[in-house]
Protein backbone atom coordinates (compact mmCIF):
# COMPACT_ATOMS: atom_id res chain seq x y z
CA UNK A 1 0.00 0.00 0.00
CA UNK A 2 1.73 3.18 -1.11
CA UNK A 3 1.91 5.88 2.01
CA UNK A 4 4.04 8.28 2.90
CA UNK A 5 7.64 7.80 3.59
CA UNK A 6 8.56 11.56 4.14
CA UNK A 7 6.14 14.59 5.10
CA UNK A 8 6.98 17.81 5.87
CA UNK A 9 4.70 20.61 6.58
CA UNK A 10 5.87 23.96 6.58
CA UNK A 11 9.15 23.59 7.80
CA UNK A 12 10.96 26.81 8.72
CA UNK A 13 15.05 26.27 9.49
CA UNK A 14 17.09 29.24 10.82
CA UNK A 15 20.90 29.89 11.32
CA UNK A 16 21.05 32.80 13.26
CA UNK A 17 19.82 35.71 11.25
CA UNK A 18 19.34 33.64 7.93
CA UNK A 19 16.48 31.36 6.96
CA UNK A 20 17.39 28.46 4.87
CA UNK A 21 14.31 26.95 4.90
CA UNK A 22 11.12 29.32 4.39
CA UNK A 23 7.91 27.43 4.70
CA UNK A 24 8.97 23.96 3.20
CA UNK A 25 6.03 21.41 2.26
CA UNK A 26 6.86 17.93 0.45
CA UNK A 27 5.52 14.71 0.57
CA UNK A 28 7.54 11.74 -1.14
CA UNK A 29 5.25 8.47 -1.23
CA UNK A 30 6.64 4.58 -1.20
CA UNK A 31 7.60 3.36 -4.18
CA UNK A 32 8.82 6.84 -5.61
CA UNK A 33 12.38 8.12 -6.50
CA UNK A 34 12.32 11.73 -5.77
CA UNK A 35 15.28 13.89 -7.09
CA UNK A 36 15.62 17.07 -4.76
CA UNK A 37 17.91 19.85 -7.07
CA UNK A 38 18.90 22.91 -6.64
CA UNK A 39 21.94 25.33 -6.61
CA UNK A 40 24.19 24.95 -3.61
CA UNK A 41 23.18 26.42 -0.59
CA UNK A 42 19.16 26.33 -1.59
CA UNK A 43 18.72 24.11 1.57
CA UNK A 44 18.91 20.48 0.26
CA UNK A 45 20.95 19.16 2.80
CA UNK A 46 18.97 21.32 5.36
CA UNK A 47 16.00 19.40 4.17
CA UNK A 48 17.20 16.21 4.80
CA UNK A 49 19.19 16.79 8.63
CA UNK A 50 15.85 18.12 9.45
CA UNK A 51 14.07 15.11 7.95
CA UNK A 52 16.47 13.02 9.97
CA UNK A 53 16.46 15.25 13.11
CA UNK A 54 20.07 15.71 12.87
CA UNK A 55 18.80 19.61 12.93
CA UNK A 56 16.04 20.91 14.74
CA UNK A 57 13.18 22.99 12.74
CA UNK A 58 12.24 26.57 13.86
CA UNK A 59 8.98 25.92 12.64
CA UNK A 60 6.46 23.39 10.93
CA UNK A 61 7.27 19.35 11.29
CA UNK A 62 9.21 17.14 9.13
CA UNK A 63 7.95 13.32 9.61
CA UNK A 64 9.36 10.30 8.49
CA UNK A 65 6.57 7.36 8.19
CA UNK A 66 4.32 9.46 10.51
CA UNK A 67 7.39 9.56 13.53
CA UNK A 68 9.15 12.67 13.81
CA UNK A 69 12.85 12.03 14.07
CA UNK A 70 14.75 11.18 15.44
CA UNK A 71 13.42 7.83 16.58
CA UNK A 72 15.97 5.19 16.91
CA UNK A 73 13.30 2.23 16.35
CA UNK A 74 12.71 3.65 12.54
CA UNK A 75 16.62 3.59 12.01
CA UNK A 76 16.55 0.13 11.06
CA UNK A 77 14.08 1.55 7.86
CA UNK A 78 16.45 4.38 6.72
CA UNK A 79 19.55 3.96 4.68
CA UNK A 80 21.25 7.13 4.89
CA UNK A 81 24.41 8.49 2.83
CA UNK A 82 25.71 12.06 3.55
CA UNK A 83 27.88 14.49 1.55
CA UNK A 84 30.51 13.81 3.25
CA UNK A 85 32.00 10.01 4.11
CA UNK A 86 31.77 8.89 7.60
CA UNK A 87 34.04 5.78 7.59
CA UNK A 88 36.59 4.17 9.96
CA UNK A 89 39.72 4.66 7.80
CA UNK A 90 41.82 2.47 9.91
CA UNK A 91 39.50 -0.60 9.65
CA UNK A 92 38.68 -2.06 6.12
CA UNK A 93 36.08 -1.51 3.59
CA UNK A 94 34.41 -4.75 4.90
CA UNK A 95 35.17 -4.30 8.62
CA UNK A 96 33.33 -1.46 8.06
CA UNK A 97 30.50 -2.74 6.53
CA UNK A 98 30.28 -5.16 9.14
CA UNK A 99 30.09 -2.42 11.74
CA UNK A 100 27.02 -1.04 10.18
CA UNK A 101 25.48 -4.20 9.53
CA UNK A 102 25.52 -4.70 13.19
CA UNK A 103 24.31 -0.87 13.75
CA UNK A 104 20.98 -2.16 11.54
CA UNK A 105 20.35 -4.97 13.58
CA UNK A 106 21.06 -6.88 10.30
CA UNK A 107 21.00 -10.94 11.48
CA UNK A 108 24.76 -11.83 11.94
CA UNK A 109 23.62 -15.01 9.47
CA UNK A 110 22.51 -12.56 6.86
CA UNK A 111 25.27 -9.97 7.18
CA UNK A 112 27.92 -11.95 4.84
CA UNK A 113 25.53 -12.19 1.52
CA UNK A 114 24.24 -8.49 2.15
CA UNK A 115 28.24 -7.49 2.31
CA UNK A 116 28.91 -9.66 -0.46
CA UNK A 117 25.93 -8.34 -2.27
CA UNK A 118 26.22 -4.19 -1.87
CA UNK A 119 29.60 -4.22 -2.29
CA UNK A 120 28.86 -6.18 -5.88
CA UNK A 121 26.40 -3.04 -6.59
CA UNK A 122 28.86 -0.64 -5.80
CA UNK A 123 32.25 -2.26 -7.34
CA UNK A 124 34.22 -2.47 -4.37
CA UNK A 125 34.16 -6.71 -3.70
CA UNK A 126 37.93 -6.88 -4.87
CA UNK A 127 38.95 -3.82 -2.38
CA UNK A 128 36.70 -5.15 0.76
CA UNK A 129 39.96 -6.40 2.33
CA UNK A 130 41.82 -3.38 2.11
CA UNK A 131 42.22 -0.92 4.44
CA UNK A 132 40.00 2.33 4.30
CA UNK A 133 42.59 4.79 4.53
CA UNK A 134 43.90 3.23 1.27
CA UNK A 135 40.66 4.50 -0.85
CA UNK A 136 40.60 7.19 -3.04
CA UNK A 137 37.73 9.76 -2.75
CA UNK A 138 35.52 7.73 -5.32
CA UNK A 139 36.20 4.22 -3.46
CA UNK A 140 35.09 5.90 -0.15
CA UNK A 141 31.68 7.49 -1.61
CA UNK A 142 31.13 3.87 -3.20
CA UNK A 143 31.96 2.64 0.56
CA UNK A 144 29.38 4.89 2.06
CA UNK A 145 26.78 4.09 -0.53
CA UNK A 146 27.03 0.55 0.50
CA UNK A 147 26.59 1.40 3.81
CA UNK A 148 23.42 2.86 2.94
CA UNK A 149 21.86 0.08 1.14
CA UNK A 150 22.75 -2.52 3.83
CA UNK A 151 19.01 -3.95 4.98
CA UNK A 152 17.10 -2.81 2.79
CA UNK A 153 15.61 -0.24 3.76
CA UNK A 154 12.07 0.94 3.11
CA UNK A 155 13.54 4.57 2.92
CA UNK A 156 17.26 5.61 1.23
CA UNK A 157 18.48 9.13 1.63
CA UNK A 158 21.63 10.06 -0.58
CA UNK A 159 22.83 13.33 -0.50
CA UNK A 160 24.87 13.56 -4.13
CA UNK A 161 26.03 9.61 -4.51
CA UNK A 162 27.46 9.70 -7.63
CA UNK A 163 30.27 12.47 -7.02
CA UNK A 164 33.20 11.10 -7.97
CA UNK A 165 32.35 7.99 -9.49
CA UNK A 166 32.51 6.65 -12.91
CA UNK A 167 29.62 6.69 -15.77
CA UNK A 168 29.38 2.88 -16.20
CA UNK A 169 29.19 2.47 -12.45
CA UNK A 170 26.44 5.86 -11.64
CA UNK A 171 24.68 4.03 -14.75
CA UNK A 172 24.40 0.87 -12.51
CA UNK A 173 23.83 2.50 -9.20
CA UNK A 174 20.55 4.12 -10.79
CA UNK A 175 19.78 0.72 -11.99
CA UNK A 176 19.42 -0.59 -8.84
CA UNK A 177 17.92 2.64 -7.57
CA UNK A 178 15.39 2.35 -10.08
CA UNK A 179 14.92 -1.50 -9.34
CA UNK A 180 14.20 -0.59 -5.06
CA UNK A 181 11.44 1.78 -6.21
CA UNK A 182 9.68 -0.84 -7.72
CA UNK A 183 9.73 -2.91 -4.41
CA UNK A 184 7.59 -0.23 -2.75
CA UNK A 185 10.68 1.34 -0.75
CA UNK A 186 11.16 5.15 -1.14
CA UNK A 187 14.29 7.07 -2.43
CA UNK A 188 15.71 11.01 -1.98
CA UNK A 189 18.31 11.79 -3.94
CA UNK A 190 20.14 15.13 -4.00
CA UNK A 191 21.98 15.50 -7.43
CA UNK A 192 23.87 18.57 -8.99
CA UNK A 193 23.92 16.34 -12.15
CA UNK A 194 20.73 16.91 -14.46
CA UNK A 195 20.74 13.26 -16.79
CA UNK A 196 20.29 11.81 -13.57
CA UNK A 197 17.17 14.21 -12.27
CA UNK A 198 15.81 12.78 -16.02
CA UNK A 199 15.38 9.03 -13.88
CA UNK A 200 13.32 10.11 -11.01
CA UNK A 201 10.11 9.87 -10.65
CA UNK A 202 9.51 13.12 -9.41
CA UNK A 203 11.56 16.01 -9.05
CA UNK A 204 11.60 18.47 -6.34
CA UNK A 205 12.99 22.11 -7.31
CA UNK A 206 14.70 24.21 -4.24
CA UNK A 207 15.02 27.83 -4.92
CA UNK A 208 16.20 30.02 -1.55
CA UNK A 209 14.79 27.61 0.42
CA UNK A 210 11.47 27.14 -1.24
CA UNK A 211 10.34 24.24 -3.09
CA UNK A 212 9.18 25.92 -6.21
CA UNK A 213 8.04 23.13 -8.46
CA UNK A 214 7.32 19.45 -7.60
CA UNK A 215 5.97 17.34 -10.40
CA UNK A 216 7.18 14.60 -12.85
CA UNK A 217 10.29 15.11 -14.77
CA UNK A 218 7.79 14.96 -18.28
CA UNK A 219 5.62 17.60 -16.85
CA UNK A 220 8.01 19.94 -15.47
CA UNK A 221 9.48 20.04 -18.65
CA UNK A 222 5.90 20.65 -20.16
CA UNK A 223 4.99 23.18 -17.45
CA UNK A 224 8.22 25.27 -18.42
CA UNK A 225 8.40 24.50 -22.04
CA UNK A 226 11.61 22.89 -22.16
CA UNK A 227 13.61 20.04 -23.25
CA UNK A 228 15.18 19.03 -20.46
CA UNK A 229 15.43 19.34 -16.58
CA UNK A 230 19.14 21.48 -17.09
CA UNK A 231 16.79 23.74 -18.56
CA UNK A 232 13.83 23.82 -15.86
CA UNK A 233 16.77 24.55 -13.52
CA UNK A 234 17.98 27.24 -15.43
CA UNK A 235 14.25 28.84 -16.21
CA UNK A 236 13.32 28.67 -12.54
CA UNK A 237 16.84 30.47 -12.03
CA UNK A 238 15.63 33.05 -14.21
CA UNK A 239 19.18 31.91 -16.59
CA UNK A 240 17.37 30.72 -19.07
Amino acid sequence: MTENAITLRHLVKKFGDQTVLKDVNLKIQTGKIVGLIGPSGAGKTTIIKSMLGMEKADDGEALVFGEKMPNRQLLSKIGYMAQADALYTDLTGKENLQFFAKMKGISPKKIPAEIERQAKIVDLTAALDKRVSGYSGGMMRRLSLAIALLGQPELLILDEPTVGIDPALRRQVWQELARIGQEDRAVLVTTHVMDEAELTDEVALILDGKIMAFDTPANLKKEYQVKTIEDVFLKAEGEL
